[in-house]
């Protein structure tokens, strides 16, 4: 029987220098007739209680002080005081722990290994928001539970965290552990029955993880399965297990750099803690002290998997492979299959496509450059990966809205030095926004702080404008600006669902949502910045010769619904396309293309339209997507116009003519701001990207470079 008991046990929150023993953690233990509940100064010690006396109490949990409170109690206690949201650029703690504190915690877990397997909340998890989900970590081949060390602060925000341990010299039977997992799954399930439960496996975890899902179809899973082993049985390692069973004990000591070798990258494991912005002669030399300094901590492995817990553990992973497999029809949950293309150990690349084509609900997300032990590698945070795939819910079904999670700086740091850091430092964006009196300031001084605000203007040319803005409002008025997209960008196709994380996914990240009524409505009701193209599609893929020309719906669609919450309107122009491309190839031209006009056919003809053809010439959809040609770049420009307040303004809801006359009003300033910022961008001396380079070599690289005065 399973109980539920508070014990002091070793430090999940420690550094590499310090032990911080004393942080209570809730663990669920099986095994034992009776549930048993140890005392606040008890420490577990190969399964025993050492200094505290044991109690009957079900399945309560120990508050201190001799209290004792159940744990549905403490679990809506902890929730009426956790926060409801956190703000933008908010701190995920990814690089600051890294394998090194894995080695270093493992380590210390295994000295006193005992007991049945366990669930234990990691202290760095901090505490979730209200109304989080629960994520259970079921481990891979090393049982300690600690495979998620990188990102415990990242998902402690999001997630009530609980993560498996099995002792080093359990034996459980992969059915005993089915059972421990499943109890869990269905305890939590009753206790927040309107909540998904997250199950995050990792290579053994896996099939643990499809084994409990396919068990109970019923109850709302959310499967993350990094290289899962159901491919077990086509390891590429599959001859060298008999060796490993014959090596004689004297060569066991040679087992943890032969393992660490097969499951992970040390490079990559090495890197986590690295800035990528360094020098690349400073980069070098801290890798290659991180490296050196990570290699003794191999020889862990040696107490983590010792020779016959390696071999009960390569049998047990033979019937879970084989369990997982012949089930897998039954499985109903929502599953993301994380896939590493340098998987040492397992198939892990294409096994994931065949987990797509079996499973009823597969996405796959693919790592090229990976280990097998991808959690515990440099690249992207977990707690991304599920925000950018869509996966994180609090309800049944996922809403862009609500349950949408601000970026973290971390977040911020990577898209701008790794994704689009060349095309920042082409762009040189500059903006400039107008104060209530009319005055045009630099900055973003003149757009309101509180919502709602809805930000509308042109679509320049592939939507380039997209990322300065956005990252402009973060860091000068840690606003998140939510940007309503083509539904096209969150459809569901066969190459959408098997890829690696794409900039699409970082669109997610970074809050973009399908633009549909009810959304904007959402959006609105939350007092959001919301950023809408009436132009749409249209604009941001026009034609030749169409730059810097709206194409807006004939009539309003936004305005009475600004009112409808008291919403300001910022009207802003940007141009500088053509001085970063020149349109090469446009829709008219590639239609006059053999081949590739079949294909831009059959892509229109699955496309998704946002608009009819009653909707005037925003409403020509045929889309494709342009060839363009680089220029030596020039420069970005911005004006956000004076804010238009409808707070009050019940004439626009009952009068359609003054919604239109202040909609032809909104697309006019949207207009005049664009005219004067090709005007005035002739008089500014660093335009070229040559003169902005010239003046950031010869002043510090940091400084803003100088523009026209407005």
């Amino acid at each position: 029987m399973a109980s539920v008991i508070g014990f002091k046990v070793l430090p999940f929150s420690m550094s590499n220098s310090e032990n911080k023993y004393g942080s209570r953690v809730k663990v669920r233990c099986l095994g034992g007739p009776d549930p048993t509940l140890l005392s606040s100064d008890s420490v577990v010690v190969n399964g025993t209680s050492i200094g505290g006396e044991r109690e009957r109490v079900g399945t309560s949990i120990d508050q201190g002080n001799g209290r004792l409170r159940s744990k549905v109690e403490e679990k809506k206690k902890v929730e009426d005081d956790a926060l409801e949201t956190f703000k933008p650029l908010w701190d995920d703690g990814y690089g600051t722990q890294t394998v090194r504190d894995y080695f270093d915690m493992a380590k210390d877990i295994v000295k006193h290994d005992g007991g049945p397997p366990r669930w234990f909340c990691p202290v760095t998890c901090g505490r979730p928001l209200k109304d989080s989900p629960v994520l259970l970590f079921l481990p891979g081949m090393d049982g300690t539970g600690l495979g998620l060390v990188l990102h415990h602060k990242a998902l402690g925000k999001a997630f009530e965290v609980w993560c498996l341990h099995i002792p080093v010299h359990d034996r459980t039977s992969f059915e005993g552990l089915v059972n421990l997992v499943e109890e869990t799954v269905r305890f939590e399930h009753a206790s927040s029955p309107h909540k998904p439960i997250y199950l995050v496996g990792d290579s053994f975890g896996g099939c643990l993880a499809l084994a409990v899902a396919a068990r109970n179809p019923a109850i709302d899973l959310v499967l993350i399965l990094s290289n899962p082993a159901t491919s077990f049985g086509r390891s590429q390692l599959q001859p060298l297990f008999p060796i490993l069973e014959a090596m004689p004990d004297g060569l066991q000591s040679a087992v943890p750099y032969l393992l660490s070798s097969v499951m992970g990258d040390p490079v990559k494991m090495a890197s986590v803690d690295i800035e990528t912005t360094l020098p690349p002669g400073q980069r070098i030399e801290r890798l290659s002290r991180s490296l050196t300094g990570l290699l003794p901590y191999l020889s862990g492995f040696a107490d983590i998997i010792p020779k016959d817990t390696l071999l009960w553990k390569l049998k047990l992973l033979k019937s879970a492979a084989a369990y997982a497999n012949s089930r897998l029809h039954a499985v109903k949950a929502e599953v993301l299959v994380l896939a590493s293309g340098k998987d040492n150990m397992l198939p892990s690349r294409d096994e994931a496509e065949r987990l797509k084509n079996s499973l009823q609900n597969c996405d796959v997300c693919h790592f090229k450059d990976g280990g097998h032990t991808l959690l515990l590698e440099d690249g992207i945070c977990l707690m991304t990966v599920i925000k950018g795939t869509s996966k994180f819910r609090r309800s049944r079904r996922h809403d862009f809205v609500s349950d949408f999670l601000p970026p973290s700086m971390t977040e911020l740091k990577y898209v701008c030095d790794q994704i689009v850091g060349l095309f920042r430092f082409a762009s040189g964006s500059i903006l400039f926004s107008t104060l209530e009196d009319g005055k045009i300031v630099k900055g973003l001084a003149g757009v309101p702080n509180e919502g709602p605000v809805l930000i509308v203007g042109y679509h320049m040319l592939m939507g380039l404008e997209l990322t300065p803005l956005g990252e402009a409002f973060l860091r000068e008025k840690n606003i998140m600006v939510r940007g309503l997209a083509h539904p096209m960008l969150f459809s569901k196709t066969p190459e959408s669902s098997s890829s690696e994380f794409s900039l699409t996914d970082w669109m997610r990240v970074f809050g973009a949502v399908p633009v549909t009524p009810s959304n904007l409505f959402k959006l609105l009701s939350t007092k959001s910045h919301v950023l809408l193209y009436p132009g749409g599609a249209r604009e941001a893929l026009h034609h030749k010769g169409e730059e810097y020309k709206l194409f807006w719906p004939d009539q309003q669609e936004f305005v009475r619904m600004a009112a409808r919450f008291g919403a300001t309107i910022v009207p802003f122009g940007a141009v500088g396309e053509d001085d970063i491309s020149e349109l090469v190839l446009d829709y008219n031209d590639l239609m006059k293309i053999p081949v590739v006009n079949d294909h831009l056919r059959d892509f229109n003809r699955n496309f998704v339209r946002v608009r009819d053809k009653t909707s005037g010439e925003v409403a020509n959809q045929e889309l494709s997507f342009p060839v363009l040609m680089p220029k030596i770049p020039g420069r970005f420009y911005y004006l956000f116009g004076k804010p238009i307040k409808t707070k009050g303004r019940e004439d626009i809801l009952k009068d359609k003519q003054v919604a239109n006359q202040l909609y032809f009003q909104i697309k006019s300033e949207v207009e005049r701001n664009m005219e004067f910022l090709i005007k005035k961008r002739q008089e500014d001396p660093y335009r070229s990207i040559v003169d902005r380079t010239l003046y950031k070599a010869l002043n510090a690289p940091s400084h803003e470079v100088p523009t026209f005065e407005p």
